[in-house]
C-alpha cells in the first residue's frame, strides 16, 4: 500500500474536508497524498490533538505557483512540478471568481472573489536545462523530499522522460489522459491525451534501452481503479501507482461533472460552506478500498507465480495481446516488448548528490551552530555565476528551526561580491537578507518567501541604471512575501505570478506582470511590450514622465489610474528606501521633485481588484460585512 497515492486534487478545485479525509487515510496507510496545485493550509502541517496526521506528503508545484511557498516546501516528503496535465496537456487551469473564497485566497496569496489563472507554462521552463534547474532549486529548499516530474502519456513521452531522468529528478510520472476532474474542458476530455499503458511502455522501455531505467522511480496515474490495474501498470515497469476518480468515488463522489460550477451536491468539488456540509465521506472508506485493491493484487500476483510486486515490475513478458486481425493492426505487441536480459527493471541505486559542494552549503555550515533567536549573524562571500538557488537551502534550515515564530528582519545578513547564478534567494524566508553587489542571472527571488533581496552593482563612471540589465528573466516568479530592490534593469515576465512581494526597479523588460495576483512594483524606467498581460491582483506603478506607458501595457485586465494620496504614500517610503539599500540616484532625483513627481506616475490597477475593493468599501460605508462566504456568486 505504501506504493499507492492519490491523484492531484488542488485545494480549491475540491474541499477541505474532502481533502483531509484523503489525507488522513493515505498516512495511516503509509501511502501518500497529493496537494495538487494550490497550496496547502498551514495548519495541517502538525498534527491534530487526537494524533491525526492530515499534511500532503507529496506537494506539487504548477505553472501558477500558488502557495509555493519555503514552508509548503519544507514540509513535504515529495514535490512534484506538474509539466502537463494527463486531461488537458497543454493547457492550464482557471479557477472562477466565485469559487475564490477567503480561505482559498489565503493559502493561494490572491484576493477574494477574483479569478485565478495558471498559465499554460512553467515561465521557468522552456527547456530540458530550465527543466534541470527547477528541479536542483527544489532539491536545495528541501534535500529531504523526492523531486517528481509529471508527463503527460503521449508520443515521445520517452525522450521526454529519459531527458528528465538526466535531470536528476527521482520519479517520472506518466499521467494519462482518462484522468481529471469534471473540470477539464469537454474538448480536452475526448480528444487530447492518450491511454496510460502506451505512456507507460514507451517510457520504460526508452529508459530500458538507454541504460536509465535504474535511476529513477517510474509511477503511473490516469483512472487507475482495480487491482488488475495495478498489475499491468507493474508489468509495463511502474513502481508507485496514483488513484484520484476511484478515492474520491469511494468518499461519496457521484460524477455530476459539475466541479467547475461549484455545486457539487456531495460537499465535495465545492468550497460552498453549505454544499460542503453534505459531505459525509470517511478516512476509514478510502482505507478499506485500498486494502481491498492491495489484497486483489496479492491474488493475481499469486496466479502468476510470483512471491512480490518487485518480481512483477518491468515483465511485459507476462501480459498477452489479443490475437486479432484488428489488434495486430494495432500493433499492441509493442507495448509487451521485453528486453530478455536487462537485469535491473526498476530503481535499485541512489541517485548523484547534486547539492555537494555547492555554496548553498556551506552558508549552512556557518550558520547552523550560530543560529538563534538572539543571535544576529553577518557573513561575507564571494559568488560565481556556477553558484546556484543559492539562500534555498539556508531557507529550509530557517523555516525548519523557526516554523512557529519567523526571525525578526536582518537577523542573518548576507553580502555576496560577484555574478550570481540561477535562482539568487530562491524561496528565502523571513528574516534573511541577501545583497549582492554584482548582477544576478534568471529567476531572480523565485518563491521568495519573507527575505529582503538588494541587487546593486558597482556604478561607474558613464553607465546608467536604467540602461543597465543587472538581473535577467522571470525574477519574483511566483513570489509569496518579501522585498527584492534593484538598482538597473531586469529582463523579461519581471514578477510574473508575482503574488505579495515588493520589489523597486529601474525598467524591466517584456511582460512584466504577467498573471501577478498580488504585490506591489515600481518601475522608474521603461518598461517592455505586453505589460500586465493576465494581471489580476497587486498593483504596480509606472515613472512616466512622458506619458508613453499606455501603448506598452495589455490594458485587457488593467486600468491605468493616477496615484491617490495612500499610494503616493506607498511609493514615496518605497523610494526611499530603494535609495537608501542601493544608493540609487534615480531615486533620489524623484523624491528631490517633492511633490511635483506624483503627477508622473501611473498606477497599473487590475479591473477586478478594482471592483472587489469598491464592493468592500461600500459594504462597509453601509454597515455590513462584506465576504465573498456569504455572498451567491454576485461577482
Amino acid at each position: 500500500v505504501s506504493r499507492f497515492s492519490t491523484g492531484a486534487m488542488s485545494y480549491g478545485s475540491i474541499s477541505q474536508e474532502a481533502h483531509e479525509t484523503l489525507a488522513i487515510a493515505m498516512n495511516r496507510l503509509g501511502g501518500r497524498s497529493n496537494t495538487g496545485e494550490g497550496g496547502e493550509d498551514p495548519e495541517r502541517a502538525a498534527p491534530t490533538s487526537d494524533g491525526l496526521d492530515r499534511r500532503s506528503k507529496i506537494r506539487q508545484i504548477a505553472s501558477g505557483r500558488f502557495g509555493v511557498s519555503i514552508e509548503y516546501l519544507s514540509a513535504a516528503d515529495d514535490i512534484q512540478i506538474k509539466m502537463a496535465q494527463g486531461a488537458k496537456p497543454g493547457e492550464g487551469g482557471q479557477l472562477p471568481g466565485e469559487k475564490v473564497y477567503p480561505w482559498i485566497a489565503k493559502t493561494r496569496n490572491s484576493t477574494p472573489g477574483v479569478g485565478l489563472i495558471s498559465p499554460p507554462p512553467h515561465h521557468d521552463i522552456y527547456s530540458i536545462e530550465d527543466l534541470a534547474q527547477l528541479i536542483y532549486d527544489l532539491k536545495s529548499a528541501n534535500p529531504r523530499a523526492r523531486v517528481h516530474v509529471k508527463l503527460v502519456s503521449e508520443v515521445g513521452v520517452g525522450t521526454v522522460a529519459a531527458g528528465v531522468v538526466k535531470a536528476h529528478a527521482d520519479v517520472v510520472l506518466i499521467s494519462g489522459g482518462d484522468g481529471g476532474t469534471g473540470a477539464a474542458p469537454l474538448n480536452s476530455l475526448k480528444h487530447a491525451g492518450g491511454p496510460w499503458e502506451i505512456g507507460l511502455a514507451e517510457t520504460v522501455q526508452t529508459l530500458v534501452l538507454n541504460g536509465l531505467r535504474d535511476r529513477v522511480v517510474v509511477q503511473v496515474d490516469g483512472q487507475l481503479k482495480t487491482g488488475r490495474d495495478v498489475i499491468v501498470a507493474a508489468l509495463l515497469g511502474a513502481e508507485e501507482y496514483g488513484f484520484a476518480t476511484a478515492p474520491l468515488v469511494v468518499s461519496g463522489c457521484i460524477m455530476m461533472r459539475v466541479c467547475h460550477l461549484d455545486t457539487c451536491p456531495v460537499g465535495i468539488a465545492t468550497q460552498n460552506p453549505e454544499l460542503r456540509t453534505k459531505f459525509t465521506g470517511k478516512p476509514e472508506f478510502v482505507e478499506t478500498f485500498f486494502q481491498y485493491i492491495a489484497q486483489e493484487v496479492r491474488e493475481y500476483l499469486a496466479q502468476l507465480g510470483l512471491r512480490s510486486l518487485d518480481e512483477a515490475i518491468g515483465r511485459a513478458d507476462l501480459l498477452k495481446s489479443i490475437n486479432t486481425p484488428e489488434a495486430l493492426r494495432l500493433g499492441l505487441d509493442r507495448l509487451t516488448y521485453f528486453q530478455e536480459d536487462t537485469a535491473r527493471r526498476f530503481r535499485k541505486e541512489s541517485t548523484q548528490d547534486i547539492l555537494a559542494d555547492s555554496l548553498n552549503q556551506r552558508i549552512v555550515a556557518d550558520i547552523e551552530p550560530r543560529l538563534s533567536k538572539t543571535v544576529t549573524i553577518r557573513l561575507r562571500y564571494p559568488i560565481t555565476n556556477t553558484d546556484r538557488a543559492v539562500g534555498a537551502t539556508l531557507g529550509d534550515l530557517v523555516t525548519r528551526r523557526f516554523s512557529a515564530a519567523p526571525l525578526a528582519p536582518d537577523s542573518i545578513a548576507l553580502t555576496f561580491d560577484g555574478s550570481a547564478g540561477q535562482s539568487f534567494g530562491a524561496f528565502a524566508p523571513f528574516g534573511v537578507t541577501m545583497k549582492l553587489h554584482g548582477d544576478a542571472n534568471d529567476y531572480v527571488g523565485k518563491g521568495l518567501s519573507g527575505a529582503r533581496l538588494v541587487i546593486a552593482p558597482d556604478m561607474h563612471v558613464g553607465v546608467v541604471a536604467e540602461n543597465t540589465v543587472v538581473t535577467g528573466n522571470v525574477a519574483l516568479y511566483g513570489a509569496i512575501r518579501g522585498e527584492l530592490f534593484v538598482l538597473g534593469r531586469a529582463g523579461e515576465r519581471f514578477a510574473v505570478r508575482n503574488s505579495g512581494a515588493t520589489a523597486v526597479v529601474e525598467g524591466v523588460g517584456d511582460h512584466g506582470c504577467e498573471y501577478m495576483t498580488g504585490g506591489v512594483v515600481v518601475i522608474l524606467g521603461s518598461i517592455g511590450r505586453n505589460f500586465a498581460a493576465g494581471m489580476s491582483g497587486g498593483l504596480a506603478f509606472i515613472w512616466d514622465p512622458s506619458g508613453q506607458t499606455s501603448a506598452r501595457v495589455n490594458q485587457e485586465m488593467v486600468d491605468l489610474d493616477p496615484l491617490d494620496d495612500e499610494q503616493f504614500a506607498l511609493v514615496k517610503d518605497l523610494l526611499e528606501r530603494h535609495a537608501r539599500y542601493t544608493g540609487s540616484s534615480k531615486a533620489a532625483s524623484i523624491l528631490a521633485m517633492q511633490e511635483r513627481w506624483q503627477r508622473s506616475f501611473v498606477c497599473v490597477y487590475p479591473k477586478d481588484l478594482k471592483r472587489v475593493v469598491l464592493q468592500e468599501r461600500a459594504h462597509r460605508h453601509q454597515g455590513s460585512r462584506y465576504s465573498v462566504a456569504t455572498t451567491n456568486r454576485g461577482y
